[in-house]
C-alpha cells in the first residue's frame, strides 16, 4: 500500500456531513440542488470532478468532495481553478452532478497540507492487529471475537448524506448477506462488521436503530459498531483509510477489508466500485483458508 496521511486536507476524496438532513435510502424520490464551487481536480477518466462546494441549505454543509457525472463530455473544457454551478442530482439509491456552467476563475487549487504523515499500510497476507470497538449493544467487540470466520468490515457513519457512498457500502452489505446465506455451497463460517468513525454522533442506541434499517429483524452474522478516536488512529493508517474534518463536517475515503479466519488481510476493496458478489466470492475465499 502507498504511504496515506490521516487528518489531513486531501482534496481528492468523498465527503460526507453530519449536519445532513437527508433521509435514509429507499425512502425518498429523486432530489435535485443547485450548488456553486470550484473544481479541484479532474482525473483523465472525467467520470468524476473534485469540487470545493459553498453550503447546500437543507442537505450539506460547505466542503470539498468528489461528484460523479453521467456525461463525462460535461468535463472536457473544465480545469482546476475554474468557478462553477451546477445542478446536484440525488435519488434512493445514487447521486451524480448536471448543467454543469463554468462562471469564473480562480487561483489553482494549493497543495494540501500534510498535518500527521504515518507509515505505510499492511500488505494482503499481514495480519491484522486486535482492535476493541463498541457495538450496537453496548458491549465490547473485537476482530478476535471473530476467528475461526473471515470477516468483512468496512467504514461509514450514519448521518453520511449521499447514497453512492456509506448507504451504498451498507446496501452492499445486504446483498452480500442474501447471497452468502441463499448459497447452499458457501461456506458458513463468515461475518460482517460496519464500523462508524464518528463516535461523537453514533451512540450504540443510535447505530441499533440504523443496523435494522438496513438488516430488518435479521442481524445474523452482521454486526455495527463504532470506533474510538484512539482505535481509529491506529488502525485507520494500516487499512489506507483517511478521514478528516472540514468545516464541522467528516470527510473520508472508502475502504472495505476482508480477514482471513486467522485475523489476516485476504482481500482490499478501494472505493465504491466493487460489488456484493466480488465481496461474497472473496469471503467465501477466505472462510475456506485454515483457521486458526
Amino acid at each position: 500500500m502507498k504511504q496515506i496521511m490521516l487528518f489531513c486536507g486531501l482534496l481528492l476524496a468523498f465527503g460526507c456531513d453530519r449536519e445532513s438532513s437527508a433521509p435514509p435510502p429507499n425512502t425518498a424520490a429523486q432530489r435535485t440542488y443547485s450548488v456553486r464551487g470550484v473544481v479541484q481536480d479532474i482525473p483523465p477518466d472525467h467520470r468524476h470532478a473534485t469540487i470545493k462546494h459553498e453550503a447546500i441549505p437543507g442537505y450539506m454543509s460547505a466542503m470539498t468532495m468528489d461528484f460523479s457525472v453521467r456525461d463525462t463530455n460535461m468535463l472536457a473544457n473544465l480545469a482546476p481553478g475554474d468557478e462553477i454551478n451546477f445542478t446536484l442530482v440525488v435519488t434512493a439509491d445514487t447521486d451524480w452532478i448536471e448543467n454543469l456552467h463554468r462562471t469564473g476563475k480562480s487561483s489553482p487549487p494549493a497543495p494540501a497540507p500534510a498535518w500527521h504523515v504515518v507509515e505505510s499500510g499492511l500488505e494482503v497476507g499481514d495480519s491484522l492487529p486486535d482492535y476493541e470497538f463498541t457495538s450496537e449493544t453496548g458491549q465490547p467487540v473485537r476482530f478476535s471475537d471473530f476467528r475461526g470466520r473471515a470477516v468483512a468490515f468496512t467504514f461509514f457513519f450514519t448521518s453520511c448524506p449521499l447514497p453512492e457512498y456509506c448507504p451504498r457500502m451498507n446496501r452492499n452489505f445486504f446483498e452480500t448477506r442474501k447471497i452468502l446465506t441463499a448459497d447452499t455451497n458457501a461456506p458458513g463460517n463468515w461475518q460482517l462488521l460496519s464500523i462508524s468513525f464518528d463516535s461523537s454522533f453514533d451512540t450504540p442506541q443510535l447505530l441499533a436503530g440504523y443496523g435494522k434499517f438496513y438488516r430488518g429483524d435479521n442481524p445474523d452474522r452482521w454486526v455495527f459498531a463504532v470506533a474510538s478516536i484512539n482505535t481509529l488512529a491506529s488502525l485507520a493508517p494500516k487499512v489506507d483509510l483517511n478521514f478528516w474534518r472540514e468545516n464541522g463536517s467528516l470527510s473520508h475515503n472508502l475502504r472495505t477489508v476482508v480477514l482471513d479466519p486467522a485475523g489476516k488481510i485476504a482481500r482490499q476493496f478501494d472505493g465504491n466500485g466493487w460489488t456484493p458478489e466480488q465481496l461474497a466470492a472473496a469471503l467465501c475465499a477466505a472462510a475456506r483458508t485454515n483457521a486458526p
